[in-house]
């Protein structure tokens, strides 16, 4: 394990230089930056998403208090809007238990923003010029899930059923033991595009895939279009899943339901539940205004934008030398 940084004096300037310019991109259209707690009282229900726990004993331990490190700033940027806050950004570090890779650090740095009146196709237009100004790459091509997968493998993700996923799974050479038994098309679903299509997308030009399924996105307003959707979309530029991002759930009732319905599919996996964030969901109540939001995952972007093989060479420190 080596003391000295993963990046060089000039790689650091470089780093800097993009961080800047992403910031006078924010500030020439009048989008203010926010800063909101690592430490939260509530935390995400997602099924495959666990976040870092730790206790706050300061006081007494009788009143020791379970907090968790943030997944993402969004929770606390939703509750700022409801408050009455108009467009914002963030960068900040988020944290999630997961293991590191190529593109993965358990901590890492992440963009946020949020824009009100806009809908979901409003913010894609933003993120092309963000990516055109800080990759200086083309005009992004833009798909729905449902083509994405009709164009790589020829199948329907809204219509097709398990066993012709799995079929397709083995056909793709995609194998394991667990695939016979499981019965979460999701699952099966997000395997094939993680598998099968997600290294081919935005090749040349980054790549828009919206309308995913309404099962995969807990926090997006379901399409009025078709109910099977919702409006959720997510970015991939040369293989590498850049964003992710909503026309967002405002209604407090839905949302509690969906956080819900997370809870009991991590109970029937084994996994413990998680506590909703009962302060954004009063947040909810209050009233969020009509919104679009997206996340950017800062050292992708920095690995493309200064054309490294992975996100630790655009890290002064990663998990191996923290």
């Amino acid at each position: 394990m080596s003391w000295e940084s993963k990046i060089c004096w000039e790689l650091a300037q470089q780093r800097a230089s993009v961080i800047r310019s992403i910031r006078e991109f924010f500030y020439s259209r009048n989008i203010v930056e926010v800063e909101t707690p690592l430490l939260s009282h509530g935390t995400v229900t997602d099924v495959y998403l666990d976040s870092f726990s730790c206790q706050y004993d300061f006081a007494s331990r009788s009143s020791s208090k379970d907090l968790f490190l943030q997944t993402s700033p969004e929770f606390a940027m939703k509750r700022l809007l409801a408050s009455g806050y108009q467009s914002i950004y963030q960068i900040c570090k988020a944290f999630r238990h997961e293991s590191h890779g190529r593109f993965h650090n358990p901590e890492f740095s992440i963009l946020e923003w949020y824009r009100i009146d806009f809908d979901h196709f409003q913010l894609v237009d933003e993120l092309a010029d963000l990516l055109s100004l800080t990759l200086k790459c083309g005009e992004a091509e833009r798909m729905t899930y449902q083509q994405v997968f009709l164009k790589y493998l020829k199948v329907d993700p809204l219509t097709c059923t398990n066993a012709l996923l799995k079929e397709t799974l083995s056909d793709h050479k995609v194998l394991g033991d667990w695939i016979d038994t499981e019965q979460d098309k999701d699952v099966l679903l997000q395997v094939l595009f993680s598998e099968c299509i997600e290294n081919q997308l935005g090749s040349d030009v980054p790549c828009f895939i919206y309308n995913y399924p309404a099962s995969q996105s807990a926090l997006a307003k379901l399409s009025t279009d078709d109910p099977r959707v919702a409006e959720r979309f997510e970015c991939y530029y040369k293989g590498v899943e850049l964003a992710n991002g909503f026309n967002e759930l405002t209604d407090p009732r839905e949302q509690i339901s969906r956080f819900e319905t997370d809870n009991a599919k991590r109970h029937s996996l084994g996994k413990k539940d998680k506590p909703l964030d009962r302060l954004f969901l009063a947040a909810l109540e209050h009233g969020l205004p009509a919104c679009a939001g997206v996340a950017v995952g800062i050292d992708r972007l920095l690995m493309l934008a200064l054309d490294k093989p992975d996100i630790a060479s655009t890290m002064t420190f990663n998990i191996t030398n923290a």
